[in-house]
């Protein structure tokens, strides 16, 4: 019999819960920070107009919360397509909120030497941007005001995502 597994969700996954989990738990993952550097083809952007979406970069003490959902394993076929463009499973320590436990996890990483890896670019040029870019999934403004909401729920600042919500926001 194959084991439940922890997934850890700092992006869309937080706010867009489209699949069976067995539990939820507000978590936290230690030495890795939210970027919107990942370019994104298939959800909030096109081909030849990509999007921009989080992918996690490492940071030495940084601290990043979310969401960790105990998920049965046939779920990774779901979360593998939808997390397909570019971003990879990792298996790290995350540490569950209310349990004060640490678990195995898996997070996906969009590593830059991927096909859809935009990089890092000044607030302002992320901004414009992602306030300029839609796909399928909807615009890429969206996705960042959800997140930024789903972290004030969680309780959490990121200064990052909040940096670029203030600017397309005011």
């Amino acid at each position: 019999m194959v084991e439940q597994t922890w997934v850890f969700g700092y992006g869309s996954l937080i706010y867009k819960v489209d699949f069976p989990y067995v539990e939820r738990a507000t978590a936290s993952i230690r030495g890795w920070e939210r970027r919107f550097w990942q370019g994104s083809h298939d959800h909030r952007g096109t081909p030849c107009a990509p999007g921009r979406v989080v992918t996690l970069i490492p940071s030495g003490a940084a601290v990043c919360r979310g969401v960790a959902y105990l998920i049965e394993p046939e779920v990774f076929e779901h979360l593998d397509h939808r997390e397909k463009n570019g971003y990879e499973r990792h298996t790290v320590p995350v540490f569950l909120d209310d349990s004060g436990v640490d678990v195995h996890g898996v997070i996906y990483v969009a590593r830059e030497d991927n096909h859809a890896y935009l990089g890092p670019a000044e607030l302002t040029e992320l901004a414009a941007h992602i306030s300029r870019s839609h796909g399928p999934s909807g615009s890429n403004t969206d996705y960042l005001l959800q997140l930024a909401e789903a972290l004030r729920e969680l309780g959490d600042y990121d200064p990052h995502v909040h940096a670029l919500e203030a600017l397309l926001s005011g």
